[in-house]
């Protein structure tokens, strides 16, 4: 596979981050989760956010998603400011987030009913993917008689239905095993080239962050901010034993191993004051 990795900075951002902070309010209490995030993304990106647990990873996924607002700054994406969910940015969860009433091919189909789309225009967007996902075998069967690999791929072949500009992945591949997660690792891949979409992947594997993106955006521990955006400017395919690889690999996991030390103090700080 040949694709160019995009530096970032080319063009008008399919998504603009300015400033953005979040804090979750319980019994008196707040906790911060975002700090002061400036980020912009352009079309055709793929970005991953690493980090290690707690550093508001998957918040700020929520946050671009629509689920969950900032409590303060901006966030545009697709030149509209982000006040809740939208066809125009696919989620794609860890928990394959499938209707376990419905089939394969239903559940491919589900967002495109929605959109009134008509039954022939849906039939032929449904067998397409399931073509492509190599799914058309088991249309007929439920996401209890699937393995986690195949839901994935069925959750992912939903999300493409939409024909979102924008794929957002919440740590997608994390409960696969290794030889599933590489196969849909090389098929996202593809599928990135093809269908031209900006993705932004949430993901705690390092390996991982620098096989697949553009430019991986490194979170501090809570409250989370950008450490650093390391651009990847290396063709596809990529090879996990060459130096380069090594090199990248040693600096995001210094940085990373920086912040769990830190998460490590806070939470035994924490235990030692109650």
């Amino acid at each position: 596979m040949d694709s160019t990795a995009i530096a970032g900075g080319n063009g008008v951002p399919i998504v603009r981050i300015d400033k953005v902070n979040k804090v979750f309010r319980s019994d008196n209490r707040e906790v911060v989760a975002l700090r002061d995030i400036t980020l912009d993304i352009y079309q055709g990106e793929f970005i991953c956010i690493l980090g290690p647990s707690g550093c508001g990873k998957s918040t700020l996924l929520n946050a671009v998603a629509g689920f969950s607002l900032p409590s303060s700054g901006s966030l545009i994406a697709n030149n509209r400011e982000v006040t809740a969910p939208g066809p125009d940015r696919a989620m794609v969860f860890q928990e394959y987030a499938l209707f376990p009433w419905m089939t394969v091919a239903e559940n491919i189909a589900f967002g495109l009913e929605i959109k009134k789309l008509s039954k022939i225009a849906t039939m032929a967007r449904v067998a397409a993917l399931l073509e492509k996902f190599q799914l058309t075998d088991f249309q007929d069967r439920f996401p209890k008689d699937l393995s986690g690999g195949m839901r994935q791929r069925v959750a992912i072949a939903r999300s493409l239905a939409l024909d979102s500009p924008m794929l957002l992945m919440d740590e997608p591949f994390g409960a696969l095993d290794a030889l599933t997660r590489s196969s849909l690792q090389d098929e996202l891949l593809r599928i990135w080239v093809e269908f031209k979409k900006t993705i932004i992947f949430v993901t705690h594997s390092i390996q991982e962050s620098i096989l697949l993106a553009d430019r991986v955006v490194v979170m501090t521990y809570r409250p989370g901010t950008i450490k650093k955006i390391v651009p990847v400017s290396i063709l596809h395919p990529r090879d996990i034993s060459s130096p380069w690889f090594t090199s990248l690999q040693q600096e995001l996991t210094q940085m990373v191993m920086e912040e769990q030390e830190r998460s490590e103090r806070a939470e035994s700080d924490s235990k030692s004051k109650q």
